[in-house]
């Protein structure tokens, strides 16, 4: 049982765990292309329209999110070990 559940666990991370708005964007695109479909209207379209709109938001929210805290004017950088005697 704790294969399935990694292989589960893996298929989670990779798909939802990166950004969740992306994976549900594409599962309402598959379901409108599957929607168009069935009644019958060329939907070749749509989800290349959805990832054309979906791209740009994702580079955006990834990019926005700073990688490293910004250091604050006055604010004193921590000793790199233990040992290492504070700066004066």
């Amino acid at each position: 049982m704790s294969k399935l559940r990694a292989f589960g666990a893996f298929w989670y991370d990779f798909v939802i765990g990166d950004d969740w708005l992306v994976a549900a964007g594409i599962v309402v695109g598959l379901a409108g292309t599957y929607g168009l479909g069935k009644a019958g209207v060329p939907a070749w379209w749509l989800l290349p329209l959805v990832l054309v709109i979906l791209l740009p938001l994702s580079l955006r929210r990834a990019v926005s999110v700073p990688l490293l805290p910004r250091r604050t004017p006055g604010q004193q950088m921590p000793p790199a070990s233990p040992r290492t005697p504070p700066a004066n």
